[in-house]
């Protein structure tokens, strides 16, 4: 029995002339609509028949229109997938001034990687906040230098729960205490003999990384503040922290979490193979390769690789071990150079006297530069050591006194990031402390 064909709408007919007239952009969208639908595209068969079809491709125009809607197809699905057309990332406010950072907050005025040294941080302008991470037991990113509690920072206050055989907690690891028996500690009483002038803040507890974002938010609504977030792992003794796999995974996830762009996180490490997983992870983190003397070179001066995912440093080419050192920094694909300022082969401090060694050199930035790289060591608490690092052109300074490292960097010309409201860092610190 012959099918009845039905009688061709009028948008099927507008089309049909519309193509007649060669109005190309007002045709584009008929077929692409139906394009996207099986069911409708085999009514399009029925009303316009195989005379269109064939019309339509037997022309230059045809054939234009057809590879033009098989491209923006391909587009389309790229752009569902995510995988392009991606908005540009927004340079960060504080990107533009010079990069003071607060070591462990900053702690020369306040108890280090305390929401108190977070707080005069703050207060004093640093562009970035520089802190350390460790996983506990249950999974949760501390914020803590320490791969153990020190009796020296932290005192015992009373067991998580009753008959707890883990207590006392002071001297355990991060990686063996859960959270509720961490809170438990009062880290803001002991002044460290190295920081005199530093401000005690008794019964402060140690906080997860998730509950210094929040207080951040209070103070910086904004959220122009730049982060250095560091995973304390220890390649050489591996059972002593959490894997690489644990601590990339809690702390992106509380990256993410954050409230802050990515592009502001910058995710710094000694062990090299965190810095790599994590780039793996997220290209949009910035990386950071840490390194000190004593992570290149063992006891007896061969070369150490567990810090490195296996790089021998001596690998590299450079004349200078600085060089050597930039070049090798950069197959992790790392975005930033954190070298400690002294060596640790120094016989002095002071760059003034004799037997003075600078770890950070002039010849390590200026082939870091050539890579691509930014450099800001760690840590610098003497003027004439901040001097000769922005001679060299460091990119930043980290340190445990960043507002006189501000007050330095400001007067040799550099532009520093404003300070944020001392009553109101204040008032989200006392909010904060109480949710302890």
């Amino acid at each position: 029995m012959k099918a009845t064909r039905k009688s061709p709408s009028f948008t099927e007919n507008r089309t049909w002339q519309l193509y007649q007239e060669d109005a190309l952009p007002t045709i584009i969208a008929y077929p692409w609509l139906r394009f996207l639908s099986y069911t409708r595209w085999r009514e399009r068969d029925e009303l316009l028949g195989t005379t269109v079809l064939s019309r339509l491709f037997s022309t230059h125009l045809g054939i234009a229109l057809f590879i033009m809607l098989s491209f923006l197809a391909f587009i389309l699905l790229c752009v569902q997938a995510g995988s392009i057309l991606s908005a540009p990332t927004k340079a960060p406010v504080y990107a533009k001034y010079f990069d003071v950072q607060g070591h462990r907050g900053g702690r020369g005025e306040a108890i280090e990687n305390t929401l108190p040294a977070f707080a005069w941080g703050l207060i004093d302008g640093v562009t970035t906040l520089e802190l350390d991470n460790g996983i506990s037991k249950d999974g949760h990113v501390i914020v803590w230098h320490d791969e153990q509690i020190s009796a020296t920072k932290c005192n015992d206050t009373k067991p998580a729960f009753k008959n707890d055989l883990d207590f006392p907690y002071v001297g355990k690891y991060i990686a063996n205490l859960t959270l509720a028996q961490i809170k438990t500690l009062d880290c803001g009483s002991k002044r460290l003999n190295d920081f005199p002038l530093q401000l005690t803040y008794p019964g402060t507890k140690l906080s997860t990384l998730n509950e210094l974002f929040d207080f951040a938010s209070c103070a910086d609504p904004k959220h122009d503040l730049l982060w250095n977030i560091e995973s304390k792992i220890n390649p050489v003794q591996p059972n002593i922290t959490r894997s690489v796999d644990d601590f990339v995974e809690n702390q992106h996830a509380a990256f993410l979490a954050s409230g802050y762009p990515r592009s502001q996180i910058t995710y710094q490490s000694f062990d090299w193979r965190s810095i790599i997983r994590m780039k793996a992870k997220d290209p949009q983190i910035p990386t950071s390769a840490l390194i000190s003397y004593d992570n290149i070179y063992n006891a007896d001066n061969s070369t150490n690789r567990a810090w490195f995912a296996g790089i021998n440093i001596d690998d590299f080419p450079g004349a200078t071990l600085g060089e050597r050192i930039a070049e090798a920094a950069k197959t992790t694909g790392a975005d930033v150079l954190s070298p400690s300022a002294v060596s640790l082969t120094s016989k002095s401090v002071d760059p003034a006297l004799d037997g003075y060694v600078p770890f950070t050199t002039k010849e390590m930035i200026s082939r870091a530069h050539e890579l691509g790289m930014t450099v800001r060591p760690w840590t610098v608490d003497r003027h004439n050591i901040a001097e000769q690092l922005l001679e060299w052109k460091a990119d930043g300074i980290i340190s445990d006194y960043p507002h006189l490292v501000r007050n330095l960097v400001q007067q040799k010309g550099f532009r520093v990031a404003p300070k944020i409201s001392k009553s109101k860092v204040l008032e989200c610190l006392n909010k904060h402390l109480k949710k302890q």
